[in-house]
């Protein structure tokens, strides 16, 4: 089922579309952020994994479920804000880039409307994702971030002779760090492996 037929109900406002894609900057951070993951292999993770872990049928009539793909950014955007489940659905309202990193490329919403999706929906979500689901989603993007040349699959080779704080002792490491850190500053372009605790 589409991304579109599945949010159906709260994209059919009035007045022109927005079309996120033209809307948001290709340097604004969380489209840069959004644009490395590979959101179809990790979604398609997702579902085979609650299709494995909760069989059962949907429910006939009623409205269509959140697409899993609008979910599933909205909780790896959360922790990589550091904000709460309100502030991401409020903000998924309100903000075309939290829009964009959520897979929708066009809007045209009820202005009525104060939620796209609400909070406990996002609460529910995380409480089926599990350690197991989480590794291989890590796997999927870790395997992509390499494909891509984002990351380098080369061994970190860490000095582990004790250093007393505060000294200014150059290591191998140290100096590979810094070089990474001015890399991605140049690029205004930070890919960080996933990482997750999963909610109990």
């Amino acid at each position: 089922m589409s991304l579109l037929r599945q949010l159906q109900h709260w994209l059919i406002g009035h007045g022109p579309q927005l079309l996120t894609a033209e809307f948001v900057p290709e340097t604004h951070a969380i489209r840069l952020w959004s644009d490395t993951f590979p959101w179809d292999a990790m979604v398609q993770a997702v579902e085979q994994n609650f299709a494995r872990r909760f069989p059962k049928k949907r429910p006939q009539g009623g409205r269509p479920p959140v697409a899993l793909r609008v979910l599933l950014a909205l909780e790896l955007l959360k922790h990589e804000l550091g904000a709460s489940d309100e502030d991401m659905c409020q903000r998924l309202r309100t903000d075309v880039a939290v829009m964009y990193a959520c897979g929708l490329r066009e809007v045209q919403a009820d202005r009525s409307q104060a939620h796209f999706v609400l909070p406990e929906t996002l609460a529910q979500f995380r409480q089926r994702l599990d350690a197991e689901l989480m590794d291989e989603l890590v796997a999927i993007q870790a395997a992509t971030a390499m494909e891509q040349g984002l990351v380098s699959p080369a061994h970190l080779l860490v000095d582990t002779f004790p250093v007393e704080q505060g000294s200014q002792r150059v290591t191998d490491a140290t100096t590979l760090y810094k070089a990474q850190k001015k890399q991605w500053s140049a690029k205004k372009l930070g890919f960080g492996i996933l990482t997750y605790e999963s909610a109990s």
